[in-house]
């Protein structure tokens, strides 16, 4: 089954990746928004962080429409150099292919200055998508338990792993986990901003590093750890650094050393 695009269903996009890059490289402030092996832009952390956004905004009500439903508009989140907010801005689909049931056309990404945002939207300027509902979830506590589900990682995620470690034995795999979480406990204890928080499933989930490989200082994949109760974090899975940066990047630029693009 093939991955559902909300933003295809909700518009026509006529030169999608033109826009992107537009977005990307001449109207947002500077980010990186592919993957460091990548041979050419085609920024598709910047196209996954878009598809998520929109679904949380319908999700919370703030994709704004214009009294004849005629313009629609949504905040991405994202901001110019002079920290302008930028909206994605659409106009109802004039001809719609037969049988089509998408009902609007992207025009442009905006900066709020811009005279049809104003035009259109000056007296309901589309808010941001809120990830902050309980903002200490986007802590790590030291003082909480971290048990974590050592078989399941493995027996799940073994694919994920570097490919001289997706051969290892069992029982040689889990001691090397085991002792990578211990470090990172340890680590995290006396810098918590080791945990980087991801948004995942409509949850706020947080991310450590796990260094898998003898002698190199770089992580191998992120831990994802979320709060089983008060004092107790659990973690029963583990992400690529490209999975575990798209997710992050839903909540915020990632301010980390160890999770980059």
């Amino acid at each position: 089954m093939g991955f559902n695009y909300e933003l295809f269903s909700f518009a026509v996009y006529p030169n999608y990746n033109n826009a992107i890059k537009f977005l990307a490289e001449n109207l947002a402030s500077n980010e990186e928004w592919d993957y460091s092996d990548a041979r050419e832009k085609k920024h598709p952390i910047l196209k996954n962080y878009l598809e998520f956004t929109f679904r949380k905004l319908k999700q919370e009500g703030k994709v704004v429409y214009t009294s004849d439903n005629k313009y629609a508009c949504f905040n991405t989140g994202l901001v110019t150099d002079n920290l302008e907010d930028i909206f994605a801005f659409f106009e109802q689909y004039r001809k719609p292919r037969p049988g089509s049931t998408i009902p609007y056309c992207f025009k442009a990404f905006l900066k709020e200055s811009d005279n049809n945002i104003l035009r259109h939207f000056s007296d309901n300027i589309p808010d941001v998508a809120n990830f902050f509902e309980k903002p200490e979830l986007l802590i790590f506590n030291p003082k909480c338990k971290l048990i974590p589900d050592i078989d399941h990682i493995i027996q799940d995620n073994i694919s994920r792993f570097p490919a001289h470690l997706r051969s290892a034995d069992n029982g040689e795999l889990r001691r090397q986990i085991i002792g990578a979480i211990d470090e990172i406990k340890k680590r995290a204890r006396t810098n918590y901003k080791i945990a980087v928080p991801q948004y995942y499933d409509g949850k706020i989930q947080l991310l450590l590093p796990l260094c898998l490989t003898a002698g190199s200082p770089n992580p191998d994949l992120a831990l994802v750890v979320h709060k089983l109760n008060g004092d107790t974090y659990t973690a029963r899975t583990c992400l690529t650094l490209k999975m575990a940066y798209n997710n992050a990047r839903l909540i915020v630029k990632p301010q980390s050393n160890w999770l980059k693009p």
